[in-house]
Formats: C-alpha cells, structure tokens, sequence
C-alpha cells in the first residue's frame, strides 16, 4: 500500500492517518480528507438551518462533555467500549442527571420544569398537611395519573392505606377521637360501629 493518498476535494496528497475510515472502499478509506469532510457537513447542516457542533481541541487524557461543556481528565467518565473511543458521551455528573430526568419522565410522565410549575401552583408546600415542602410525586396506582406533589410523610402514609378512601376515612375517624372500638356480641363474635 501507498504511505500517502490523494484527497477528492482539496487535491492534495496527504498521509493515510488524515483520512477517516470506510471498510466498503477498495482502500479501506474515505475519499476525502477528515478536514474537507467536515467542512462539507457544516455546509450542509447551514442549509438545512442547523449548525454543526464545533471541535474543540482537547489534551490527551480528557474529554469535553456536551452539555456542560467542560473539558474534564478521564476519570470522571464513564467506560463505554462500544464508542469510538471507548467513553461514555457525557461526563459522570452529566450523564447521572440525564439518567434521573429520563427515569423521572419514564416513572411520572413529568419533567424537573413541569413538576416545579406543580409545585409553584400548590404554593411550595406538601396540600395535605400543608406545612412541609412538596418533594414526593404523588399519583393514582390504577390510571398512573399523577396528582400532586407531596411531602415523603404524606406519601408514605397514602402509600400505607394503598390509596383506599374507607381506610383513611377511618383513621381520620380515629385521630379525631370517633373510639373506634369492636362491640362484643357473642363469644368471638365482634360489631363493629357504623
């Protein structure tokens, strides 16, 4: 094989390495440079109205993440063996965030922003004691439809009575003092109040 080829667009001849790779050509590489291909996507994306993101050079040892834009050493990526070098696309911090908001909108049907406007609307406070600050997604175990934002005691305690209306009405009854005490009527045989 030739050490050098000669690229399509610019006509130059250059080393083999500055040519991306493509195992259906008879060389193994692309036809044009790596730097006229990009350049021919940024053309192409400007007339679809898009802009392509641009490369930032990056010492050896790190990466940038795209969203937050940082430029962070390896360790603070994840392994990804099937990408192209073997690292996750977004950094740790990143990536666990991404990871919460798509479980949360899989789980809730909400995103961050759609649960803080419930939040705004129930006055950042948790509707059934009114006193803690709404933090637990609240919603009905049959539809899945979500119906407010609660404080973690007020969830957990709707989750204890499994969101049965005559139980919590009971307890109610009870807390406010109704006694709530089986009438003996027969040997084994309980009434219970009306």
């Amino acid at each position: 094989m030739f050490d050098s080829k000669k690229c399509s667009t610019c006509q130059r001849a250059l080393p083999r390495n500055a040519f991306a790779g493509n195992k259906s050509r008879p060389d193994r590489l692309q036809t044009c440079r790596r730097e006229c291909s990009a350049e021919h996507y940024r053309r192409r994306q400007e007339v679809k109205g898009l802009s392509a993101r641009v490369k930032v050079p990056v010492p050896r040892g790190f990466k940038r993440c795209p969203q937050c834009r940082d430029v962070r050493s390896h360790d603070q990526w994840e392994r990804n063996k099937p990408s192209s070098d073997g690292w996750a696309s977004y950094c740790r911090a990143c990536r666990t965030e991404r990871n919460r908001e798509a479980s949360f909108r899989r789980r809730c049907g909400l995103g961050q922003a759609e649960l803080q406007d419930l939040a705004e609307q129930q006055g950042r406070v948790c509707v059934i004691c009114l006193a803690a600050p709404p933090e637990q997604v609240d919603h009905d175990h049959e539809t899945g439809k979500v119906r407010g934002v609660l404080c973690f005691s007020c969830n957990a305690a709707l989750g204890q009575f499994k969101d049965r209306p005559d139980e919590i009405r009971r307890a109610a009854a009870y807390v406010e003092g109704n006694v709530w005490k089986p009438t003996l009527v027969a040997p084994g045989v309980y009434q219970l109040p009306s």
